[in-house]
């Protein structure tokens, strides 16, 4: 649509922008009709009647926004100076060159102050105008609000007002969407983060599994393997199960009250040191069970009989005393036994099966 100045010589640039807006007007199913014929005060009672119309339907910004090619393109009563730097502008703004379009303007702005209000109306489209990569909602209501505020006789006041309260509104939205995609990236975020602890449980899971799978082939070995030789030292408090110099098993134990160097005689509290066997076992013992070692050897015989004293015996590797295995691990904070070594009552049935009569003990310092 192409208005021609030719037919509408009395109208102001602000009455060409509302006979625009009246042109795009539907109201039920009936297209308003159109007149290039129309005179100031007909436009004016047509534009009211218009509006209680309309109601609500009219987005005001959009239909501004929407004709702005053409309004830009409309005729006016300005003389050839100011007519040529508004062609410039509109031929700027044409090509997209939007920055160059809003320079033009400002300049006419100073250079014509009587075509000021009409300036900074089209500035403040252009600013809100969609396809402008700059737009900029807070500049463009500057524009509107000092158009209102300096220019109170402006034909373009009343338009200018009603951009304000459309641009407000979409700001408003805008803020509203805006506030709406940040709590979907927290929840986003949330669903994330939430998805990384499954994950995280789902691998805990599987590692227990594998540590099951681990733990029940050591079983597995364990029971098809018999131990050649028993290590026990007396430092470190371990005892330890070897087979063709492989360790099998180690375990935490507690020895005698007086732990500190080679049991000598007889009531002396102390854990043997040296190389001895198992060569029985007692299912029945005081203390769950029992593995007797072949203590004294010939070394602790020839020792206390150089000493005068008897070297004493009954040294065993045994369990809990019986009613107390609810101790469990506990038992090895302290020294104990009176010479013997202890572990727990599982541990005790695990050792017996794994160590048969005839294995070598081996006892260190």
């Amino acid at each position: 649509m192409i208005l021609c100045h030719s037919l509408l010589p009395q109208f102001k640039p602000v009455w060409i922008f509302k006979h625009l807006i009246c042109q795009t007007g539907v109201s039920g199913n009936k297209t308003v009709p159109r007149s290039s014929n129309i005179s100031i005060t007909d436009t004016k009672t047509y534009l009211g009647k218009k509006q209680r119309m309309m109601g609500g339907f009219v987005n005001l910004l959009f239909v501004c926004i929407l004709m702005l090619p053409m309004l830009l393109c409309g005729c006016s009563h300005l003389n050839e100076g100011h007519q040529a730097t508004f062609k410039e502008a509109n031929a700027l703004f044409s090509q997209g060159n939007y920055t160059a379009s809003l320079a033009t303007y400002q300049q006419l702005i100073e250079k014509y102050p009587t075509t000021a209000d009409r300036g900074l109306f089209e500035m403040g489209i252009i600013y809100a105008y969609p396809r402008n990569e700059q737009k900029d909602y807070q500049k463009s209501l500057e524009c509107f609000q000092r158009l209102i505020k300096d220019y109170p006789e402006s034909g373009y006041k009343k338009d200018s007002a009603l951009m304000v309260f459309n641009i407000n509104n979409t700001i408003l939205k805008d803020m509203t969407i805006a506030t709406q995609q940040t709590h979907i990236e927290t929840l986003k975020q949330g669903t994330v983060t939430l998805q990384k602890e499954v994950e995280a449980l789902e691998q805990e899971v599987r590692s227990k599994e594998d540590e099951n799978v681990a733990l029940q082939n050591e079983i597995f070995s364990l029971q098809k393997k018999t131990a050649d030789k028993i290590l026990i030292g007396k430092k470190e408090r371990r005892l330890t199960l070897l087979s063709k110099g492989k360790v099998l098993k180690t375990y935490k134990i507690a020895l005698g009250g007086n732990p500190s160097g080679p049991k000598e005689r007889q009531g002396d509290n102390k854990t043997p040191e040296g190389t001895y066997v198992i060569d029985s076992r007692n299912k029945d013992s005081r203390y769950h069970l029992s593995l007797h070692i072949s203590y004294p050897n010939e070394k602790d015989k020839k020792r206390a009989k150089q000493l005068g004293v008897s070297p004493g015996g009954d040294i065993m590797i045994h369990g809990i005393k019986n009613g107390f295995s609810w101790v469990g691990d506990l038992h090895t904070e302290i020294d104990w036994t009176k010479g013997c070594i202890a572990v727990t009552d599982k541990e005790i049935e695990e050792i017996g099966k794994l160590a048969p009569n005839g294995t070598i003990v081996e006892i260190l310092p």
